[in-house]
């Protein structure tokens, strides 16, 4: 299909963009493309004005800060994450992510402000930064403001932005040294959507797991957290095998799945389960030998 008519502008400034958004209601931001165009295609949506921030390199960075963490602009595209020696050293469950990410074409042009923002609960970015505690920052005619991970995912393609609004960057807090991690993504073919997918951090001190982050996706409205799961695991180590039932079972219960063409609601709480099991397991043997 044609999208329908719309008018097209091409800022030089993140001000000019946002002065554009605040002047038209019916515009939509463009950067990547990737999720936008399909739907303008398909005319899911009809925005009267396309802003196109492509043009705005100030919005594509990478660079480490002093807190062992990471602040990405809002242009930077997946495949820099996915191959970033930085990334690679302070995140490495972001460059496992990204690998799963659609085909290293959309991973060549597809932004991280675009992923974020587009809030899929079936993609990766998103996840990501639930699991992260990223900080997403917004720039509007009004300024600048900090959103948590926690609070930017309303619901399937819902977000906390205003309309005239723009993600700009997110920030990374560090994470501990010798921080055990995984991820695990089940799809139908390579480069599908999800299906259903489990990242978790552990530390661990003295034999003991002391910090625990399990987020999921595919299974809600959102990405989400579990930190029932989290607790559970606090305190214990897991290589007792009734803890890890014990975690599972919490971090899979009260799932809310949605029934679609690819899955049952049930499907997707039994491949969650089967996830937690690998990921926990892959995490704490990461962490381990950090203490070996």
């Amino acid at each position: 299909m044609k999208p329908a008519p719309f008018d097209y502008a091409c800022p030089d400034s993140v001000d000019e963009a946002v002065a554009l958004l605040a002047g038209h209601p019916d515009a939509k931001v463009i950067a990547g493309g990737q999720s936008l165009m399909p739907m303008i295609n398909f005319r899911v949506v009809r925005p009267g004005l396309l802003v196109d921030i492509g043009r705005l390199l100030e919005l594509d960075f990478l660079r480490a800060t002093s807190n062992g963490g990471v602040c990405i602009g809002a242009l930077t595209r997946h495949r820099v994450l996915e191959t970033s020696p930085l990334i690679a050293e302070r995140f490495p469950v972001v460059s496992e992510a990204m690998r799963h990410v659609a085909h290293v074409a959309i991973r060549n042009r597809g932004t991280i402000g675009g992923s974020l923002s587009h809030a899929d609960p079936a993609a990766e970015l998103p996840m990501m930064a639930m699991l992260l505690d990223a900080h997403i920052v917004a720039h509007s005619p009004r300024g600048e403001r900090g959103i948590a991970a926690g609070d930017f995912f309303l619901g399937s393609l819902t977000h906390a932005l205003a309309e005239d609004e723009i993600v700009v960057r997110v920030e990374l807090p560090g994470l501990r040294p010798e921080t055990g991690w995984a991820f695990e993504e089940f799809a139908r073919r390579a480069g599908d959507y999800a299906i259903a997918a489990v990242a978790v951090l552990l530390h661990v001190t003295d034999g003991r797991i002391d910090e625990a982050r399990i987020a999921m996706m595919g299974v809600a409205d959102t990405p989400i957290r579990r930190p029932e799961a989290e607790a559970v695991l606090i305190g214990r180590a897991l290589d007792d095998d009734a803890v890890m039932k014990a975690a599972i079972a919490v971090a899979c219960d009260g799932l809310t799945p949605n029934q679609d063409l690819q899955a049952s609601p049930d499907y997707r709480r039994h491949l969650a389960a089967m996830l937690c099991e690998r990921v926990f397991a892959a995490a704490w043997s990461r962490a381990m030998k950090g203490k070996a």
